[in-house]
């Protein structure tokens, strides 16, 4: 059961590193990583991983780094990724596939995902991680004429084309077939529709019930009448919601829930979005194999453009919400202008599809740029005339020879599964950051469903371990910053940053002095002494789970786990004593202690305003990174010397001043940068 749990939480309450077993790698395996790594050894059946470690580094090392090996001819994965790599020594031959997945679970979260698909495959079946395409023919053989059916609508999800290909099958769409966008003053016409549709036998679909929220309680009245009014056999009412708490219950208790969530992958996209296009839809164009393959190259560059978005700051710089009308349109318009043209005109379709259509949801110059360059590359007029034209530099994308509808279908389901960065053009370490953010929330969702009641024993248990930690955090709690001294301090500096500093200050203390009172609540209220509110067994619940409580970021925002966040918060402290014991300002800045950065740059600014007698906004920022290292450095009055700052999929090469690249890493630290305020005359 411990493995179990661990497996779920990877939680560490080891507050003083101190008691810990110390880090064997520290030069390539972060805090936080051996934070878990620590824990698993406690658990009885991997208390020998400590050995291996000590006896075999290097090759511990190889594993760690090992990351999508390819082959130079054929520029496809192997399968020496991460979680299939043999583990060091003969570990593999002392542990469980369980026990394998609970070391990558600590080392290497960002392939724990693949790793759990693969332990679901091989214990339950394939057909548990492959997406279910959404069948609304059987669910309407479910339904009945007084059970509303309701779509809990997903971003980039819309149901209303599987419904309109519903009602045309089932012949209700030209006349037995309604639907409205529900909104400001659209209550008198839904009202209407309901009622023709109840005498009638139509279908009524009432789109966007969360946009109505003030005639959703008459909604619910019509629902609750439907349960015992003459109502016609044929008759359908369909709703569709984003998740809102103002949604009637009721209605969600009588309901039919259908959610259909964005599916994940290049390949699950293009399987939704073929089973949109009916056979003969495929086959109405006069261009047919024109059309078969430029059909074939926008499903796959919706897809593309969807999928993009897991790699979060790196994929697109605004979050956008394309749908399945997107691609409706563009496969509307493709089809309307090769009936038209007989030559293909890839120019026009390139404009409507890359400026009107997917364009007019991209708001960023830089995402519209990488929006051309996408349909720039897929449609055009190799397309059509070299066969297996390659759609990526990975070998299994390319087009398929021209053939039927299903043979199309069938290659769809022979690509990969996985997407590699490389299929988006990305370089492998993108995929870092989104698969350890996926890992994140495949176990929240986990953790979130858990049951949450336990025997007493281990309830007294579980009380004993958040009661140690809080005791260690507050042992352990720096003292708040000596106001006093700033102030005194202030007294000989008295540039801007000395304002920075008694801001910074303040905060902080606010935040110990919040920290330290909860704690001490808390401690009470496991002994029965005070009443464990809801505020305090959130607490509980964060210290348990290892997660940062919300409360505690109100000061600055942070994606570390407690723990980790803990030491983090004693090294700023730090920092600021160290500051005001000195009685000068610091050679280098750590700009991560801040709580809020831009005030201190902006004090920065205003110092060279001071000193050359200009206005704040006539200077801009000059940003080096310094080649020099720390000892050589002194005071200066041109700017300032920052560290702390992270380079996201790279590394910087401090002899060269160049960026190189970094095989499986997903931040590096950058050197120091000199951050200098220069008038614009010289920008």
């Amino acid at each position: 059961m411990k493995n179990i749990n661990f497996s779920i939480r990877a939680n560490t309450l080891t507050i003083d590193r101190e008691t810990q077993f110390s880090n064997p790698f520290p030069t390539w395996l972060n805090e936080t990583r051996w934070d878990q790594m620590s824990e698993l050894i406690r658990l009885p059946d991997y208390r020998f991983l400590r050995d291996s470690f000590d006896q075999f580094p290097k090759d511990w090392k190889e594993w760690y780094a090992t990351i999508l090996i390819r082959t130079q001819k054929t520029a496809m994965y192997t399968s020496e990724e991460a979680e299939k790599a043999p583990l060091p020594s003969t570990i593999d031959s002392l542990i469980t596939e369980f026990g394998r997945m609970l070391i990558i679970r600590c080392l290497r979260p960002d392939r724990i995902t693949h790793c759990v698909l693969n332990f679901v495959t091989h214990n339950i079946g394939s057909k548990f991680v492959e997406p279910p395409i959404l069948q609304l023919n059987t669910i309407l053989e479910e339904s009945n004429k007084r059970s509303p059916l309701i779509f809990l609508l997903s971003p980039g999800v819309d149901p209303a084309p599987k419904l309109q290909q519903l009602a045309e099958d089932k012949m209700m769409a030209k006349s037995r077939y309604y639907t409205l966008s529900l909104g400001q003053g659209q209550a008198p016409r839904a009202r209407k529709l309901l009622e023709a549709g109840m005498k009638k036998g139509h279908w009524v679909f009432l789109a966007n019930c969360h946009l109505s929220i003030s005639w959703l309680p008459e909604l619910d009245k019509i629902v609750e009448q439907l349960q015992t009014a003459a109502v016609h056999s044929d008759f359908r009412l369909w709703l569709s919601s984003s998740p809102t708490i103002d949604f009637p219950i009721s209605i969600l208790q009588i309901g039919l829930k259908i959610t259909n969530e964005p599916q994940k992958g290049i390949k699950a996209n293009m399987k939704r979005l073929y089973e949109l296009i009916t056979p003969e839809q495929f086959q109405r164009v006069k261009q047919d194999e024109k059309y078969r393959k430029l059909l074939f190259t926008l499903a796959f560059i919706h897809s593309i453009v969807i999928e993009r978005k897991k790699f979060l700051q790196l994929g697109w710089n605004i979050h956008y919400t394309f749908n399945d009308s997107d691609f409706q349109v563009s496969e509307n318009l493709l089809a309307i202008y090769l009936d038209a043209y007989d030559k293909t005109p890839f120019d026009a379709l390139k404009y409507l599809i890359a400026i009107v259509i997917y364009g007019g949801h991209c708001t960023d110059e830089w995402d519209m740029r990488l929006l051309h360059t996408y349909i720039d590359s897929y449609i055009r007029n190799e397309i059509l005339e070299v066969t297996y034209y390659k759609l990526s530099s990975l070998a299994y994308y390319y087009m398929p020879r021209d053939g039927t509808f299903k043979l199309y279908k069938d290659f769809i389901n022979s690509m990969p599964t996985t997407d590699h960065p490389e299929a988006f053009g990305q370089h492998p370490n993108a995929d870092i950051a989104s698969q350890i953010q996926e890992s994140k929330t495949l176990f929240d969702t986990l953790l979130a469903v858990l049951p949450q009641k336990s025997s007493a024993t281990v309830e007294k248990e579980v009380e004993n371990e958040v009661a140690k930690a809080a005791s260690e955090m507050l042992k352990l709690m720096p003292h708040q910053v000596d106001i006093a001294a700033v102030k005194k301090y202030m007294l000989i500096d008295t540039s801007p940053l000395s304002v920075v500093l008694l801001q910074e200050a303040e905060r902080y203390n606010t935040l110990l002095l919040n920290i330290t009172t909860a704690l001490n609540d808390l401690l009470k209220s496991i002994e029965g002494l005070v009443v464990m509110t809801v505020e305090l067994d959130e607490l509980f619940k964060c210290i348990y789970e290892g997660r940062l409580p919300y409360a505690w970021q109100r000061t600055y925002q942070s994606l570390k786990p407690l723990p980790a966040w803990f030491q983090d918060l004693r090294q700023r402290i730090n920092f600021f004593n160290s500051w005001i014991e000195s009685q000068r300002q610091p050679i280098i800045y750590w700009i991560s202690a801040f709580s809020y950065p831009t005030a201190f740059l902006t004090a920065v600014l205003q110092r060279t305003a001071r000193k050359d007698q200009i206005g704040v906004d006539q200077l801009s920022w000059e940003f080096e990174v310094n080649k020099a290292e720390d000892k050589y450095l002194s005071d200066t009055d041109d700017g300032v010397y920052v560290n702390g700052l992270y380079l996201e999929g790279a590394g910087w090469d401090r002899k060269q001043g160049m960026l190189f690249s970094f095989v499986d890493v997903e931040t590096s630290s950058c050197s120091f940068c000199h951050c200098l305020a220069i008038t614009n005359n010289f920008k």
